[in-house]
């Protein structure tokens, strides 16, 4: 089944159809733009780019009517896709912002739609695993800038969705060899002028990283979440006595799930690496904990503190 679903034609006023892309000063224009997937990251991608002047018409695409007209009706976007080839046709930029499992097959149905000189990007959390498979759909004449914006909340939905969600945070692209060095700057421009501070990096390193810092984050955040409501009784439920740390703790786990899994298992050898690195530690301080090591538990404690306070 196509991700992109067939459906009438619901659009506000149109702009002339032509594929311009142009970087006035060091800051990139797209005068078509089709967002793949106006949940809370495409969503608000879509609004920075309508408030800072960087797109003219921008046309969404999903799985969700009910989303596309919701999004259509708030003004994130000015028409609604109808298929794959409606959906990309004469657009300067396309955006996939839906979740990572998707990728493959959406990319494989817009290939051959993709304008000469159009370019298509990614908001995705994962690279490695996806940039040889998307590189390989995208025709010749077109070009592929894999990005991955460090920005999110655990909230999720176009009605979510915020201009102001780029400000101030990183966006991460992961050139390859292939990628054409215009399309890589008007990629970095666009996001620039979104607000995001952006950094070129390896894929690898990228996938290496973000399982640590993001990807362990959210498996420990869920993990706990089961560990605790697993314990309710049917007469006592543990997790309504949860104060502020509990909260904070494992407000990650209230994340989009099919988004999560997806991101997990495409990621899963370095997602497993680090999960065997949490669970040493956690051990050692199981160990610890068991064998009323103070001096130890302390040291550990202490490390981890410091480490934290360091982050800001």
């Amino acid at each position: 089944m196509l991700y992109i679903r067939f459906f009438r034609a619901y659009s506000r006023p149109a702009v002339k159809k032509t594929l311009v892309l142009r970087i006035e000063g060091k800051m990139a224009f797209f005068n078509n733009v089709t967002i793949i997937g106006v949940g809370l990251i495409g969503g608000s991608l879509a609004r920075v780019l309508k408030a800072k002047g960087l797109a003219g018409r921008i046309t969404g695409a999903g799985r969700s009517r009910a989303t596309l007209e919701q999004a259509l009706k708030i003004g994130v976007i000015d028409r609604m896709g109808q298929g794959p080839t409606y959906a990309v046709e004469d657009a300067a930029l396309v955006v996939l912002a839906s979740p990572v499992g998707t990728f493959g097959k959406i990319v494989q149905d817009i290939g051959p739609h993709l304008k000469p000189g159009a370019i298509l990007t990614d908001v995705g959390s994962v690279k490695g695993a996806l940039i040889s498979k998307i590189e390989s759909a995208v025709p010749p004449g077109a070009h592929y800038v894999p990005a991955h914006p460090i920005a999110g909340r655990e909230k999720s939905g176009v009605a979510e969705s915020t201009e102001t969600l780029f400000q101030g945070r990183r966006c991460i692209l992961t050139p390859t060899a292939r990628t054409d060095h215009k399309a890589l700057e008007a990629v970095r421009e666009m996001w620039t002028g979104a607000g995001a501070e952006v950094t070129v990096m390896d894929a690898n390193l990228h996938d290496n990283v973000f399982a640590a810092v993001s990807h362990l984050p959210h498996v420990a955040a869920f993990a706990m979440m089961c560990a605790v409501a697993e314990l309710n009784t049917g007469t006592e439920d543990y997790v309504q006595f949860s104060g502020a740390g509990f909260r904070d703790f494992t407000r990650i786990a209230a994340s989009s799930p099919e988004m999560w899994k997806d991101i997990c298992l495409m990621n899963r050898d370095n997602l497993v690496q680090m999960i065997d690195r949490y669970l040493f530690s956690l051990n050692r301080f199981k160990r610890e904990i068991s064998s009323r090591d103070e001096k130890r538990l302390e040291k550990h404690l202490k490390e981890s503190s410091d480490a934290r306070k360091r982050l800001g």
